[in-house]
């Protein structure tokens, strides 16, 4: 369920990812997208809000039927710059990637792959699940520390939970209360699946920024509905955030301090710049080493031409 961004979902030019806002609720939808075989309802990014922290992408992929035989379908393909945070509720997805990685992820686990300077991975049917698959992948923008670095990918098979009276939280990624994911982070970050029941209150930080992406169900913060498809950004300054459910929900928070530099994304890279993208496309096109080979009887997907390369 990787990507990729398109102009739709953000503009081509570099743009300044700061624009926190003090508490509020303000709702965008999601656009719907076709990645692979699956439907997503692409959250983040949206034109006008390109970060919540480092958060830089967020597709709900599913629900679907699929397959031992069919299911995401995603050839290789690159990044860099970023990570990937893939999060399942139902279902099974197979991962491969350029450096030996074959992981099987499974509702309560995670995926985390760290692209650095470049990494190429696919997301395969697993060969042998059939049934429902929903869940979500997170980017997470890379800071200039670390963006230029080694590749990584980590599978966490157990993370830290607790019940909120009213709420199960998962902390994925970061700091809840006592709770702290062994998911490395680059950057100060939180990422909390929620199994809501009831109206219940989670605890923030202050100098962080959030926004809320509903799964299922239907939660409502300070008497404002969010429904799936919708993007619920809560800006800065909370120190708890009180949801409202009338119904069992599955809700994904994130947040994080509001990412300092400025951020171009175009296809599956996240960069600085237009030079670092051309770049990364004339590695990926040229099969040159830069993003090694994923062991996968899917075909790679071609990268398509930035638009400031094209004629006229």
């Amino acid at each position: 369920m990787s990507g990729p961004v398109n102009p739709a979902d953000a503009t081509t030019e570099t743009a300044d990812a700061r624009h926190p806002s003090p508490p509020l609720v303000e709702l965008s939808d999601s656009r719907s997208e076709q990645v692979g075989r699956i439907q997503v309802r692409r959250a983040l990014p949206r034109k006008g809000r390109r970060t919540v922290g480092a958060w830089c992408f967020a597709d709900h992929m599913g629900p679907a039927d699929v397959t031992e035989n069919s299911g995401l379908d995603i050839g290789p393909h690159p990044h860099i710059g970023l990570q990937t945070v893939t999060w399942l509720i139902d279902g099974q997805v197979l991962h491969r990637d350029s450096l030996g990685s074959e992981q099987v992820i499974k509702p309560g686990q995670l995926n985390l792959m760290t692209a650095g300077n470049g990494v190429s991975h696919a997301e395969e049917r697993t060969g042998h699940y059939r049934g429902r698959l929903e869940g979500i992948q997170l980017w997470v923008a890379l800071p200039d520390a670390t963006r230029h670095g080694p590749a990584a990918f980590e599978h966490h098979a157990e993370l830290p939970r607790a019940d909120l009276d009213g709420a199960v939280a998962t902390v994925l990624v970061g700091q809840l209360g006592d709770l702290v994911s062994p998911a490395r982070h680059d950057t100060p970050l939180i990422g909390v699946d929620l199994d809501l029941r009831r109206a219940t209150t989670v605890p923030l930080r202050v100098d962080f920024e959030h926004a809320l992406v509903i799964l299922e169900g239907e939660a409502a913060v300070n008497g404002t509905p969010i429904a799936p498809g919708q993007l619920a950004y809560l800006g800065l300054g909370r120190h708890g955030l009180r949801l409202d459910v009338r119904q069992p929900t599955r809700a994904v928070l994130i947040g994080g301090e509001p990412f300092p530099d400025p951020i171009l994304m175009w296809w599956n890279f996240v960069a600085r710049s237009r030079r670092e993208i051309d770049d990364a496309y004339t590695a990926w096109a040229g099969r040159d080493e830069r993003f090694g080979s994923v062991h996968s009887t899917l075909s790679p997907i071609p990268a398509p031409v930035p638009f400031w390369q094209q004629p006229g």
